[in-house]
C-alpha cells in the first residue's frame, strides 16, 4: 500500500474500492511494527481500532460516514481518553486511567476518525527534544540518533514514518512547531483559546494549546474545524463562530510579510537554517509580495519571560500530584509528609523537578514581584509589539529553531542550549497567536528544516490559506 498523505486521497481509494477503512489501520499498524525502535507510541490500540474500523467502513457503505472517515490518529500522551491509561510520560502518574475523553479528541471520534494509538513525549510536555520521557527518548525517523524534537516528539514522528496520518499534540512554547520543523511535517498552534483544554494535562495555563501535526495543509484545516469551537467544560475557550477552514483554502492577492533580521544574525543559528528562510524570503519577494526586515527589540527577553511564567504555573499546575489520591504512592514514607516527599521525588523525573523549583522560587515571598510580576509585564510588552507589527503586516516569518535536529545527549549538559532551541516559537505562544511550522527543505545532512509563519489575533483561516500558498509555490521542496 502507497503511503498517505491527504485525507483526500485516502477517502478517494475507498470510494474507488482500491482500499478499505480495514485495510488501512492493518497498514498503520504495520508501521507502527517496523518503526517500534523509534519509540514513537507508548500505547497501541490495535484491536479498539481495527473494531472502529469496520463500523466506519459499514457507515461509508451506507453514506453515513463522518467528515473524517478514513484519517487514523494518534493522541499525544497528555490527553485523556476514558477508560485508557493516561501517564504523560512520567512515573508518578503509573496505573492511572482516565475518567473522561478530551473534548478535542471527542470531537474527532464523534466524525468517524480513528484512534490508533497514544505517544510518547517529554514528561508533562516539558522538553524540546523528547528524551525526559519515563519511556525513554523516541527517535527522528530522518536521522540516526537524532532527535525528533520536543515534547510533541512522538507525536511527529508517528506522522513522519506514517504509523498515522494526523497526530494531536500540544503546543506551550513551541511543542508541536519545532518537532514538526525537525521531522519535515506542518505543525500547527492555534490562537489561545481556540480550542478547548478539557482532558489535556496541564502545564502552563495561560499558554497550553492543542496542537495538530499532519502532511498538508488541507489536513490541519479540516482537524481544526472539527475541534475548534465553545466547550462548556472550558471557561477559556472561544464562543466565536469557528470558521469553515477548510472551504477557504486558497490564497489570494500579494501579502505583507515581517521578518526579524536579528533572528537571522543570532548566534545560536545555523547557517543552512539561515540560507533556507532567506531563500523564502527572497522567492516571495520575487512572486510579489513585500517583505519588510524589521528588528524585534524584546528577542533576548523572549525565552527568559516564557520560563519564569511557564514554570511557575508548572509549580502550581503540578501540586496536585502528591501519592494521596491516584497515581504512583512511595512505599518508602513514613508519615504524611515523608510520603508526600518521597512520592514526588521518586515519581517526577529531574527536568519536571528543576521547572518545579524554578517556578516555586520565583513565586515565593521576596520574590515574587522581582521576577513573576515583572515577567507578566515583559510578556505584556511582547504581546503589545507583536501586535503592533500587524497593523501594517498580515504576517510574521521566520525560522521555526535555530538549528535542525540534533543528536541524542547531545544538549543535557547545558540545559540553557536545550532552551536557545524554543527562542523563535515562544514568541507567538507569549502573545496567544497562531502559528504554524512548514517543511523548507534539508540541511547537508538529510535533515528537514522548518520555516514559522504567525498571524494576528485568531486568524487562523488567513495563516492556513498562506500556508497553503507557502508549500505550493514558495518553500524548498
Amino acid at each position: 500500500m502507497n503511503t498517505y498523505d491527504s485525507l483526500s486521497r485516502i477517502q478517494s481509494d475507498i470510494d474507488s474500492g482500491k482500499i478499505d477503512c480495514v485495510g488501512l489501520v492493518n497498514h498503520y499498524l504495520s508501521n507502527i511494527k517496523t518503526y517500534e525502535h523509534l519509540n514513537a507510541l507508548t500505547a497501541v490500540y490495535a484491536d479498539e481500532a481495527l473494531a472502529a474500523a469496520k463500523k466506519v467502513q459499514q457507515k461509508i457503505n451506507g453514506g453515513t460516514a463522518g467528515r473524517l472517515a478514513g484519517m487514523v490518529f494518534t493522541i499525544k500522551d497528555v490527553y485523556c481518553h476514558e477508560g485508557h491509561e493516561l501517564q504523560c510520560g512520567s512515573k508518578i502518574l503509573e496505573g492511572f486511567e482516565s475518567q473522561f475523553t478530551a473534548t478535542c479528541v471527542q470531537r474527532l471520534l464523534d466524525e468517524d476518525a480513528i484512534l490508533i494509538g497514544r505517544n510518547n513525549c517529554d514528561e508533562f510536555a516539558m522538553g524540546s527534544s523528547n528524551e525526559n520521557s519515563v519511556f525513554g527518548p523516541t527517535i527522528n525517523a530522518a536521522g540516526e540518533n537524532k532527535v525528533p524534537g520536543g515534547s510533541s516528539g512522538g507525536s511527529a514522528v508517528a506522522v513522519q514514518a506514517d504509523m498515522c496520518l494526523v497526530s494531536i499534540g500540544s503546543d506551550t512554547g513551541g511543542s508541536v512547531r519545532q518537532p514538526a520543523a525537525y521531522c519535515g511535517i506542518v505543525g500547527f498552534k492555534p490562537n489561545y483559546g481556540r480550542i478547548s483544554r478539557h482532558g489535556l494535562s496541564a502545564y502552563a495555563s495561560s499558554f497550553d494549546c492543542v496542537g495538530i501535526l499532519a502532511h498538508c495543509i488541507d489536513d490541519t484545516a479540516l482537524t481544526l474545524e472539527i475541534m475548534a469551537g465553545a466547550d462548556e467544560y472550558d471557561t477559556t475557550v472561544s464562543h466565536s463562530d469557528v470558521p469553515t477552514y477548510s472551504k477557504n483554502i486558497d490564497w489570494n492577492g500579494n501579502a505583507k510579510v515581517a521578518c526579524f533580521d536579528n533572528t537571522l544574525s543570532h548566534e545560536g543559528i545555523d547557517d543552512e537554517v539561515k540560507f533556507a528562510t532567506s531563500e523564502a524570503y527572497d522567492k516571495l519577494q520575487s512572486l510579489g509580495h513585500s517583505i519588510d526586515h524589521l528588528g524585534f527589540d524584546y528577542l533576548d527577553h523572549v525565552l527568559p519571560t516564557y520560563y519564569i511564567l511557564t514554570t511557575a504555573e508548572a509549580s502550581t499546575n503540578l501540586s496536585r500530584y502528591d501519592g494521596v489520591r491516584y497515581g504512583y504512592r512511595s512505599e518508602n514514607g513514613h508519615d504524611l509528609e515523608s510520603m508526600y516527599k518521597k512520592s514526588r521525588s521518586e515519581g517526577f523525573g529531574d527536568e519536571v523537578k528543576k521547572r518545579i523549583l524554578l517556578g516555586t522560587y520565583v513565586l515565593s515571598e521576596g520574590f515574587y514581584d522581582a521576577y513573576f510580576t515583572k515577567a507578566q509585564k515583559v510578556r505584556r510588552l511582547i504581546r503589545d509589539e507583536t501586535k503592533k507589527i500587524f497593523e501594517n503586516h498580515d504576517f510574521i516569518i521566520l525560522p521555526t529553531a535555530p538549528t535542525t535536529a540534533f543528536e541524542l545527549n547531545s544538549h543535557n549538559r547545558d540545559p540553557l542550549e536545550m532552551y536557545l532551541e524554543d527562542i523563535f516559537t515562544v514568541q507567538a505562544s507569549l502573545a496567544g497567536l497562531p502559528a504554524i511550522s512548514l517543511p523548507n527543505g534539508k540541511d547537508k545532512n538529510g535533515m528537514p528544516i522548518g520555516i514559522q509563519v504567525i498571524a494576528n489575533t485568531f486568524e487562523e483561516e488567513k495563516l492556513l490559506s498562506f500556508s497553503k500558498y507557502l508549500v505550493d509555490h514558495v518553500l524548498a521542496k
